[in-house]
């Protein structure tokens, strides 16, 4: 049987022989449209290559592109598990053509390796074309010959792709398998093609028109090919089952999942299985390209599908957290063709575990309210829209989870009344996903580097250097001159500057040009990963397009910059180091000589290992050791060992950064790259860390200062030490035992004052004691106390009730024109007379209300200090009645 990763080899081998280059899977965050969530087709990575803002070395590619389908328009997440072939996590094949062959080659291509490479019965296959494309229908007939009933015509636009509501468009041809008349359904145009007889396995797209308006459509000058085929679809048939789930993949998974939970796929068990091992699949890749659970936009979605999958193994009896036990399996099956899926692997697991531990605290409560929300409904029932609020605010079950545990029992959920509650979260999460904004000027970006090519960095080995002026740009429109005062970006054809990515500050520095006209260059910022944009307000003018100008970077502020960014390459290898290797980046910012630093980890960190790691950067510092850069491709520079950052894209060549060794000789830090380093750890003189805090759900945040700024900040607080050390008459080391005994003194001091007031207050003027007296037969004592904090009052009423021996306190204490009474009551009276509701009596005499305590001892106060003798006479009056 030829397994799935055979599959993928084959079709890519089969495109490659004819002349595709063979491109690697885009990470499933997009790189190049805003609008997507997640990557969701195989065209994605190349939509602006087909827009013609974009072009590549090559005229024809090929691709096993990841792509996820979990929101949005394109949700498959509540069938999957249920039907033979919906997925969150799927392949797609594909071979593109960026206007070189057309039609004919296209479809010759396809047919060849369905029925030549692949062998599968031209008996079994049929195609549909769009009704009016007389041309595909007599190409499929001449290459394929296939008959006329083979060749369905749709009218519909099933068979005519487009882009949006305008740009490059055309009609498709979809490519047919028959499962056999075993299974029910009808070939597509039929009334029975809704059965799964007939299964779409490749959508050729023969990209010919330009929708210029609603009315409007043009040939284009040089048509182009998409095609799409779901590897798991093609794997169903090549392996002769009818189900994607009985594919080698999913059986390995499942019975991973078998295994681990110790139940057989049964038919009660079956879809319970299928969720695991689709959602296992989204879950990992992922995580792998950088995304972790959160509570909106992408890990939000990642989230729902993960406890989807929890719950299921919640259903299956899985008594311990299950998915992270998986891992492995999904690394045997898809390890070797996604190396990212190994470099995230200890990621992957730790998220995994962690996140179904604290569901599964909620679970069973969760599903507890839901069972007794729905004791009295039965099949065609309706869960009332805000329960499911309440499981989703309250247990964090998303509406799926909810609408998912239901199904089986015929159950359905008021939407419209979840959606009503769930409204503001709903705008919340809308606004999570605005887009970066960087789209709403991409055309002139894309417009500058078609026409004059990308800007190249010369700043790693100079920060000085003479460039040409290819195009000015204010307020988003290419201008060809500016003059002072016009706020613009300068785009140059190289340039030493360094332009903000990687986490590193863009320079700053100057531009200069003919008759020794200068302006600062504020900024620097990157489009679209080319070009090198100078952000400058003219103080001289004119400059103009195609002006020689001298560009000169701000050395002390690049220096700045590269010992703070070198110092987060270290800083991140000792963190693996002492933390694990499920640390990886999770972003960055480099400024002068200030660094932020997050990282993927569960916990705060202790002050013991923040000390240790910042002494181990610090003696790669003090060791010296240069730095050493290479170019290398990307694969070899992750087989030589370097780290590569989750879901980043790089190109042909990366520059890969070695920095200092281990105890045993091995090189501490290789990661790959594109920012200005120290040439030798020296140069950054001294790394201090000034916090450790929480960023989200599993990342942390360290910031630290490196060079001249970390020996300012600790001269700083040296002399805030000094300082300290003077005013309490001590050397800077006598400071903590000093302090320390300063607030022992401090505390003996309080204590004696304490008592003194007490007694101060005890010995007050006559007629501030009465008692004790006779009330109601009771034995009462009462007392105004001036200048007693209210603290004190409780051990007086306590001595004063250990005096009386049967009897009632109330002692009023008087303090800053407030008053504070206390009221007890011995152990013989409580069964008759509560403390509480004398200081109540108490309490409103003084113009306040309530007060609170035990039966035995309460207390309160109010703001009239003037009535503190009617608070007494007040409870007195209480008692005798």
């Amino acid at each position: 049987m030829i397994s799935s990763n055979d599959i993928r080899r084959s079709f890519l081998d089969h495109f490659a022989k004819a002349g595709h280059m063979v491109v690697p899977s885009a990470p499933l965050v997009p790189q190049n449209d805003p609008t997507l969530m997640f990557v969701n087709a195989g065209m994605v990575p190349f939509k602006n290559v087909f827009t013609g803002l974009e072009t590549r070395p090559y005229t024809q590619a090929a691709s096993s592109q990841k792509c996820v389908r979990a929101g949005g328009k394109h949700n498959d997440l509540d069938n999957v598990g249920y039907t033979a072939r919906h997925h969150t996590f799927f392949e797609m094949l594909g071979n593109f053509s960026f206007g070189d062959y057309f039609k004919e080659q296209a479809i010759t291509l396809a047919w060849d390796l369905l029925t030549r490479e692949w062998g599968l019965d031209k008996n079994r296959l049929c195609v549909t074309v769009y009704h009016t494309d007389d041309e595909a229908a007599a190409l499929w007939k001449k290459i394929a010959g296939l008959s006329d009933d083979k060749i369905i015509r749709i009218a519909t636009n099933d068979n005519f792709w487009s882009m949006g509501d305008t740009g490059p468009c055309g009609p498709c041809s979809e490519i047919f398998y028959d499962h056999g008349d075993h299974i029910p359904g009808g070939p597509p145009g039929s009334p029975d093609e809704d059965g799964d007889r007939f299964v779409e396995i490749w959508n050729l797209v023969f990209m010919q028109y330009e929708q210029v308006d609603r009315e409007t459509r043009l040939n284009l000058p040089r048509p182009s090919i998409d095609t799409g085929m779901g590897l798991e679809r093609i794997a169903a048939v090549l392996q002769g089952v009818h189900d994607n789930y009985d594919t080698d993949t999913f059986k390995t998974l499942i019975a991973a999942s078998e295994d681990k939970v110790g139940k057989a796929l049964t038919a009660e068990a079956r879809a319970s299985h299928r969720v695991i091992a689709d959602h296992l699949r989204s879950s990992g890749f992922l995580v792998a390209d950088g995304v972790l659970p959160a509570n909106e936009g992408r890990g939000y979605v990642l989230r729902r599908i993960m406890r989807r999958a929890m719950r299921h193994a919640h259903l299956l009896g899985a008594k311990d957290p299950l998915m992270h036990q998986l891992v492995p399996a999904l690394m045997a099956t898809m390890g070797q063709a996604f190396p990212e899926l190994g470099r995230a692997q200890a990621l992957i697991e730790e998220t995994l575990k962690l996140e179904e531990t604290r569901f599964r605290q909620t679970l069973e409560r969760g599903l507890g309210l839901l069972e007794d929300a729905t004791a009295k409904l039965t099949t065609g029932g309706t869960l009332p829209g805000d329960v499911a609020f309440k499981l989703y605010d309250t247990f964090g079950f998303p509406y799926d989870l909810t609408e998912d545990a239901l199904r089986a029992r015929g159950i359905a959920v008021d939407r419209a009344g979840f959606d009503a509650a769930m409204a503001e979260q709903r705008r919340l999460a809308r606004a999570a996903w605005s887009g970066s904004g960087e789209a709403k000027d991409a055309a002139v970006w894309f417009d500058i580097v078609e026409a004059e090519g990308v800007s190249e960095f010369t700043g790693y080995s100079s920060l000085t250097g003479e460039a040409k002026v290819v195009a000015l740009v204010k307020d988003g429109k290419q201008i060809d001159s500016a003059n002072a005062g016009d706020k613009i970006v300068v785009v140059t054809n190289q340039t030493p500057f360094y332009a903000e990515s990687g986490g590193q500050a863009g320079d700053g520095g100057s531009i200069s040009w003919r008759d020794g006209l200068s302006s600062r260059v504020a900024d620097t910022r990157k489009a679209l990963g080319k070009l090198h944009l100078h952000d400058v307000t003219l103080t001289v003018g004119p400059l103009a397009v195609g002006d020689v100008v001298k560009l000169d970077v701000d050395a002390p502020q690049r220096g700045a910059h590269r010992r703070a960014h070198s110092a987060t390459h270290l800083l991140h290898a000792a963190l693996r180091r002492r933390l694990g290797t499920h640390v990886s980046q999770k972003g960055s910012y480099v400024g002068e000589d200030y660094l932020r630093f997050d990282f993927s980890h569960q916990k705060a960190m202790t002050p013991a290992e923040l000390a240790q790691v910042e002494a181990d950067v610090n003696a790669q510092i003090l060791g010296n050791r240069p730095v050493s850069t290479k170019l290398m491709t990307p694969d070899a520079a992750i087989e030589a060992g370097a780290m590569a950052l989750f879901g980043e894209k790089y190109g042909e060549e990366v520059r890969v950064l070695s920095m200092g060794a281990d105890d045993g000789g091995d090189t501490y830090s290789v990661e790959l790259c594109g920012g200005t380093h120290a040439e030798a750890l020296g140069d950054i003189g001294l790394l201090k860390i000034t916090s450790e805090s929480a960023v989200a759900s599993g990342v942390r945040r360290i910031e630290g200062k490196t060079g001249i700024a970390a020996r300012e900040w600790l001269n700083e607080r040296e002399a805030l030490l000094l300082e300290a050390a003077a005013a309490i008459k001590a050397r800077p080391e006598e400071v903590p035992a000093r302090l320390a005994t300063l607030i022992d003194e401090r505390k003996r001091l309080e204590r004696e004052l304490a008592d003194a007031k007490k007694a101060l207050a005890l010995a007050g003027p006559a007629g501030a004691k009465a008692g004790p007296e006779m009330v109601n037969g009771i034995a009462f004592q009462g007392q105004v106390l001036d200048g007693l904090e209210a603290k004190a009052l409780r051990g007086l009423v306590d001595e004063a009730k250990q005096a009386l021996g049967s009897g009632i306190v109330a002692i009023v204490a008087v303090n800053d024109g407030r008053a504070s009474v206390a009221v007890g009551v011995t152990d013989d009276l409580v069964g008759t007379r509560s403390a509480v509701d004398l200081v109540r009596v108490a309490a409103a005499a003084l113009g306040g209300q309530g007060g609170g305590g035990r039966p035995d001892m309460a207390q309160a106060g109010g703001p009239d200090a003037d009535k503190a003798a009617d608070a007494i006479a007040a409870v007195k009056a209480a008692l005798a009645g």
